[in-house]
């Protein structure tokens, strides 16, 4: 994988359940297979969307090994991350050796590291692992944004070539992109409803969670805005946007599992402590998914 592989859509790939809580791999594996032929450029399993916080380390590197095994030709970005730079090692060497092409690493969470703390968390894996990596800025599930100077640093090491971004704020995306266009480094989306914004502002594509359900329609978006198409693109983000909206009622993975649920794709177990999505939501859902003709 390199940066160049990194232009696109890479969606963050939720992980079906049995209902006695065990992974459910035919179904996980067919999903992959289904974005692959929708037109995706690329998977991102165990990351926050895939609830990988409640797997064991044999059970999270179990669905990165059943990711590669299920796609054609598109890259295996495998969710890597931890608050623990030890922890973090341990899982992005198990990644390699599962066929991982590259990893998504979200910055530490619950201890909240300063900036030099967050950047010797990060060079330390980039130095280890040699795999092109991600780094994950999502200050709402981690308590600390990555600092924007950070993030310049990091983008010269060879093996960080991305960013994804999901802290809401344009202003720092584009100081982050504006920073960093000397560097072989892809800015990327980590929010459906900011893609097209931060596209064009310089982004490169999105890690998306709308992509589980509609893969086609995402990756026609960003593709749009690719070729600077941008009036197509916001057609597309119009009749995505109750989509986009509705996917974060609530905790992101709940909304997307009862979707893909509701359409067929997979079964809507989640492990505790997540919950079934609630019926006013529930009634919200329904007719956004209807309007977009993907309910079963």
């Amino acid at each position: 994988m390199t940066h160049d592989t990194l232009t696109g859509v890479m969606p963050a790939l939720t992980t079906p359940f049995h209902e006695d809580g065990s992974i459910d791999f035919e179904t996980f594996r067919a999903n992959v297979r289904r974005v692959e032929r929708e037109g995706v450029h690329g998977v991102v399993p165990v990351g926050t969307t895939g609830e990988s916080a409640t797997m064991t380390h044999d059970e999270h590197i179990a669905v990165v090994e059943a990711a590669v095994e299920a796609v054609d030709s598109i890259p295996v970005v495998a969710g890597s991350g931890s608050n623990n730079t030890e922890e973090a090692l341990d899982l992005s060497r198990r990644a390699k050796d599962a066929g991982a092409d590259g990893l998504l690493l979200i910055s530490p969470y619950y201890n909240t590291p300063e900036p030099a703390g967050m950047e010797r968390h990060f060079r330390t894996i980039a130095d280890t692992v040699d795999l092109p990596q991600i780094i994950y800025n999502v200050p709402g599930r981690t308590g600390r944004t990555i600092a924007v100077e950070t993030t310049e640093t990091l983008a010269s090491h060879e093996n960080i070539v991305g960013y994804k971004a999901a802290s809401g704020d344009l202003g720092r995306v584009g100081e982050v992109i504006e920073r960093t266009r000397e560097e072989t480094f892809a800015v990327l989306s980590g929010d459906d409803a900011l893609t097209l914004p931060v596209m064009a502002l310089g982004g490169e594509g999105a890690i998306s969670v709308a992509a589980n359900l509609v893969p086609s329609r995402v990756s026609e978006l960003v593709e749009h805005a690719l070729d600077g198409e941008y009036g197509a693109a916001r057609e597309l983000q119009f009749e995505l946007g109750p989509l986009f909206r509705t996917l974060f009622v609530e905790t992101n993975p709940i909304p997307i599992k009862e979707a893909q649920a509701m359409c067929g794709q997979q079964p809507v177990t989640m492990r505790p402590p997540l919950s079934r999505l609630r019926d006013d939501h529930h009634e919200e859902l329904r007719p956004v998914l209807a309007e977009l003709g993907v309910l079963e």
